[in-house]
């Protein structure tokens, strides 16, 4: 008995790092947010109770709170799938027995350890910017531009989807692993059968990795919902030009660092977790209609 009650007593040892870094760092601030978000607070005085003030004015008295949704949106459906394609179209480049292999592998990945740094967001200004080098790349086809694709309305927002596209790396080295635990008996047996190379794609490849592709798209949605950093440089904090940069994420920490309105951006904060549990959601239970687990026989 003092044996087991030893073992326990150890066990609580090596977990209370972990229970405390949980109850300090995410339970406690996220209990304080959630009380802050029913407060008009500024940091400077006491909070002071509004009760659903801020989420009513949220929905019904701030254009630049849906302005950011539309964007935040736009950017999460349009970068999230073409990261996904890319990552995966790489992946089976680079899932063959090739001289040279493991640098390409390396070189691909090395975007997601740098792409959302601030000096590659400093660096994205200068790509797209009206001397840039897409333009120059374009005056090389004779086709002459000497437009700003950040300082326009209507592209900036696709140069910020081009760098969250650009970061694949993650998702292909993933890919890559489950490429490489798909059976090659079952292409031989389908190639024998007169299978070409799509339909083994479509028939072969795709529900062997919809696990993986179900596990990438729900990582890649949530961090997508948080980008932050290349909007904030880009847009030189503004989410200009007029708002058309304005993530989701920057508008709250303007709300938050800028006008001080910390209770507004707490309900702000509550509200993106709220969508990404729901979307989140919708992604599990839509699974079992595309999602094959061999253990189970299908779907």
């Amino acid at each position: 008995m003092k044996l087991r009650h030893n073992d326990h007593f150890v066990g609580y040892i090596f977990a209370a790092p972990f229970v405390l870094g949980f109850l300090i760092f995410i339970l406690f601030p996220m209990a304080s947010s959630l009380y802050y978000s029913f407060t008009d607070y500024n940091l400077l005085t006491s909070p002071k109770m509004v009760g659903w003030d801020n989420y009513v004015r949220m929905f019904t008295d701030d254009d630049k709170f849906w302005k950011s949704v539309k964007v935040t949106f736009t950017y999460v459906f349009a970068s999230v799938p073409l990261r996904l394609a890319f990552a995966l179209g790489v992946a089976m480049l680079l899932n063959r027995s090739i001289k040279g292999v493991g640098f390409y592998r390396s070189a691909y990945y090395l975007p997601s350890l740098i792409g959302g740094s601030v000096a590659v967001s400093i660096l994205w200004t200068q790509v797209f910017g009206d001397q840039g080098i897409v333009n120059s790349a374009l005056g090389l086809i004779g086709i002459e531009s000497t437009k700003s694709w950040i300082g326009t309305p209507e592209t900036a927002i696709w140069t910020l989807i081009a760098l969250a596209v650009w970061q694949f790396g993650s998702s292909m080295l993933i890919f890559l692993a489950g490429l490489k635990n798909i059976p090659k008996e079952m292409y031989e047996a389908s190639g024998v059968d007169g299978a070409g190379r799509i339909r083994q794609f479509f028939k072969i490849t795709l529900p062997m990795l919809s696990p993986i592709i179900l596990f990438n798209l729900i990582n890649q949605t949530i961090s997508s919902f948080m980008t932050f950093t290349p909007a904030y440089i880009i847009s030189r904090g503004e989410g200009g030009p007029l708002d058309s940069t304005l993530l989701y994420s920057l508008n709250l920490y303007k709300r938050a660092f800028e006008y001080y309105e910390m209770g507004y951006a707490s309900a702000m904060a509550w509200v993106m977790l709220l969508v990404i549990g729901v979307l989140t959601l919708i992604l599990f239970q839509t699974s079992k209609y595309w999602v094959h687990y061999e253990n189970k026989g299908g779907n």
